[in-house]
């Protein structure tokens, strides 16, 4: 496949054939499975997953990516679509499920991506994902990190994540001013470790507890320990939020959910 920087669109085009390659051949599905490119702009990956997938849908929000899109692909299922705005159970009513997910995610709604395929995780059974290697390198962070978040424990705990490779700048055209990476993430779509917890209770734990990273649990979780008179099991009362595992987070909630 011959690959070159096309007319500009208002977007950052992958021109590296090397890169393409190596993108496309981490998306682990089988070939008969459905896959959802993420923000397809130019289709440098599209060609390659075109030939490789029976069943593949490319969104893209951009309408004048979406016609060129038409234009060099004809027989692609593309959409003109926010992709915040995507129903996952529809689609895959539609196509089936499990879906594979692929692409280049913008920078400034990754977070929101990230969040809407945790939400999805009993539909989407993997993720394969470009984006900055900034936020890349805090999902995969360990706990006593400054790196190390919500956005670290969210994603460990609802999804297996992994820092394939990373990205220069050099391989866009125009060159960005970041660096970027690949991530795999597996989505947990029946893991026995989130039985018994509400996702939603968990997610408010997380974020009330790194609300106020730098105080004791006991004190950045006052809505519960003195609002409720709940007290913390072992250690924890004088622990910091960025010292617990993912696993010790699901432990907390449910143990504060229990008694709530």
């Amino acid at each position: 496949m011959s690959i070159r920087p096309k007319q500009s669109l208002g977007q950052n085009f992958l021109h590296d054939p090397n890169i393409v390659r190596k993108i496309v051949d981490a998306v682990r599905a089988p070939a008969d499975r459905h896959v959802v490119e993420i923000g397809a702009g130019q289709g440098a990956l599209t060609g390659e997953l075109l030939e490789r997938f029976a069943t593949f849908t490319a969104f893209e929000i951009d309408e004048r990516a979406v016609a060129y899109l038409r234009g060099e692909f004809p027989d692609l299922d593309v959409r003109e679509r926010d992709i915040l705005q995507l129903d996952w159970a529809s689609l895959a009513e539609e196509k089936g499920a499990p879906i594979y997910v692929v692409g280049n995610l913008p920078y400034n709604i990754t977070s929101q991506i990230l969040f809407d395929l945790i939400d999805a995780r009993t539909i989407v059974r993997e993720a394969v994902v470009m984006m900055q290697l900034e936020v890349a390198e805090r999902l995969v962070a360990e706990p006593r990190t400054k790196a190390y978040g919500i956005l670290s424990v969210q994603l460990q705990t609802f999804t297996e994540p992994e820092l394939l490779f990373k990205v220069s700048p050099n391989v866009f055209f125009p060159r960005p001013d970041v660096h970027s990476a690949m991530v795999r993430l597996r989505l947990r779509g029946d893991d026995s470790m989130l039985d018994d917890v509400d996702p939603e209770f968990l997610r408010d734990v997380i974020r009330t507890a790194f609300n106020q990273r730098r105080k004791t649990l006991r004190n950045s979780l006052g809505r519960w320990t003195r609002g409720m008179g709940i007290e913390l099991e072992g250690d924890l009362e004088g622990r910091r939020a960025e010292e617990l595992t993912p696993p010790e987070f699901v432990a907390l909630a449910r143990y504060l959910e229990s008694r709530s």
